[in-house]
């Protein structure tokens, strides 16, 4: 199973970065870290490393659902939302798919709430093309980009 979802656009690095953040906000979610690779492997390693951000992504209501449910579950939080710079003007999305995450939970109402978290992010992926971005990437199943999907 691909553990994330994906989509490749023309845009700007830092343009993306606020349309996700506005698109998470959206489907309820805060941001609550920001991890910038780029500035973070220079810091450490002295490697020019591409523009590459982690966002943590916590959706409050269902981490609390969650955590209620299986007290070890924050383990697999936060969503965690990738967006690193490909070439100029072309942007890479990706995110965790919750329901490949959740699979080494044996427990069903963990699975259907991944799959509910799952539908948002999916949204949260797609609605980046109804922002005016391009995409690049064929999506789930080789369909159109309308049908954003799991892989390259």
């Amino acid at each position: 199973m691909i553990h994330y979802i994906n989509i490749k656009l023309h845009a700007g690095f830092e343009q993306t970065v606020q349309s996700v953040i506005e698109a998470l906000k959206v489907e309820g979610f805060g941001i609550i870290s920001e991890i910038n690779m780029h500035e973070k492997l220079k810091e450490k390693l002295g490697v020019d490393f591409r523009k590459y951000k982690i966002l943590g992504a916590c959706s409050p209501l269902h981490a609390y659902k969650a955590l209620q449910k299986d007290d070890k579950i924050g383990t697999l939080l936060p969503c965690n939302i990738i967006i690193q710079e490909l070439a100029d003007d072309e942007v890479e999305v990706a995110t965790v798919d919750p329901v490949a995450s959740m699979l080494a939970v044996e427990n069903s109402a963990m699975v259907d709430m991944a799959k509910e978290i799952r539908e948002m992010l999916t949204r949260v992926i797609r609605s980046l093309k109804h922002k005016g971005h391009v995409g690049l990437n064929s999506g789930r199943n080789g369909d159109s980009l309308a049908k954003v999907g799991p892989g390259r």
